[in-house]
């Protein structure tokens, strides 16, 4: 299959992964509204076209938290990665830090904290839930610290999992689902070969390592349902922020009032998101989100947004918007799935061209130019 673009990972993922992975990886919450209006609504920001002003010098890195960014880009914490590659964390991250773009690794990752960190050259981030299991938590901090991670991005809008059907269907979870994925795996051998014998062990390395014993995939869904925490509020993160010695980032805002709130608690940036559309279906898209969030808190906290991006124009569309950085997960899974950490490389150096392509069409020179400015005037 000939991969010319981003979008053409989706497909290429979805003949190598088995329906399981592949559903829960592609789909959403209740009628996956939300996760078709990311996309839809961020495809129909109107950019200024500006010509004949000498653009024959780029330069897309950004400073973010003392890091030099090549571009305006990191990888969202994806949970479950190491099952769409061969330690597919390592693969992954591997390919961020060539990049020169953080990796963001998932609490409920594959590969623990301890396989990843020390085969990258830079540090990576490290995403956590609020969970009733405190045990864990403090465990996994102290984990993450002493391995060097830079930040910590702190999901907030999973306090119950979201309702997402595709899963029952999928073999992901539901009745006889533990043979329907066997099933699915002897169907797609090149999955079975390379992730499912060889890939292993297939389990949620972090939570392992702190109980000293397998948790396992089986054990997903029952281990989340039973440990996210309804009761969470902003005290909750007090003692995190206290313990904690880097950035903090509040992932989950798409409330100007919830972003006031990040500024007065003290994080250092937030994540305009809604998790995809994998919680609350019928929410604001990431794109509609933002730009009252930029005016409440622009200048105030660094301010990065995901869901619905899918290319290197989605990046600049975003930047416009409002943020300061943006986040790819569905994206890069898919190349992960596709061709392991060379097909994240060139994803990223896909989106790297496509976001030059958009800065020489609309005649910003750097990063910093790209504000709402840029923005065409439309009638609706």
């Amino acid at each position: 299959m000939i991969i010319s673009s981003p979008a053409d990972y989706r497909a290429a993922a979805q003949k190598r992964l088995p329906p399981f992975l592949f559903h829960y990886l592609d789909g959403g919450a209740y009628a996956e509204k939300t996760l078709r209006h990311n996309v839809d609504d961020l495809a129909e920001v109107a950019l200024r076209q500006r010509v004949l002003k000498d653009m024959s010098q780029l330069d897309t890195s950004i400073e973010l938290f003392g890091e030099k960014l090549s571009m305006p880009v990191a990888l969202s914490p994806v949970g479950l990665t190491g099952m769409y590659a061969r330690r597919g964390e390592v693969q992954a991250a591997r390919a961020a830090a060539d990049k020169g773009v953080p990796f963001c690794m998932s609490s409920v990752s594959v590969c623990p904290i301890e396989e990843v960190a020390p085969k990258l050259d830079r540090p990576m981030w490290f995403q956590l839930y609020v969970l009733k299991d405190r045990g864990f938590m403090k465990n996994v901090l102290e984990r993450a610290q002493t391995a060097g991670c830079s930040a910590l991005v702190f999901t907030v809008d999973m306090p119950v999992p979201g309702a997402r059907y595709r899963d029952m269907h999928s073999g992901m979870s539901g009745p006889n689902a533990a043979l329907r994925r066997y099933w699915q795996a002897a169907t797609h051998p090149h999955w079975a070969w390379n992730v499912g014998l060889h890939g292993k062990p297939h389990d949620l390395g972090n939570i392992s390592k702190y109980m000293n014993k397998v948790i396992g995939l089986e054990d997903y869904i029952g281990y989340l349902s039973a440990n996210f925490d309804p009761s969470i509020s902003w005290k909750d993160l007090e003692w995190i922020r206290d313990f904690w010695k880097g950035p903090m980032l509040i992932k989950g805002i798409l409330d100007p009032d919830d972003a006031r709130d990040a500024v007065r608690f003290g994080a250092d940036g937030i994540v305009v998101s809604n998790h995809g559309g994998r919680q609350l279906d019928g929410v604001l898209s990431s794109a509609r989100a933002l730009p009252p969030i930029a005016d409440a808190v622009k200048g105030q906290i660094k301010i990065l947004a995901d869901s619905g991006i899918r290319n290197g124009l989605d990046v600049v569309r975003m930047l416009a918007l409002g943020a300061d950085c943006t986040m790819i997960g569905r994206a890069f899974i898919y190349a992960l799935a596709t061709a392991g950490q060379a097909g994240v490389a060139h994803l990223l150096d896909l989106l790297e061209k496509e976001m030059r392509v958009a800065m020489t069409l609309t005649s910003v020179k750097n990063v910093a130019e790209i504000t709402g400015d840029l923005l065409a005037k439309q009638k609706l």
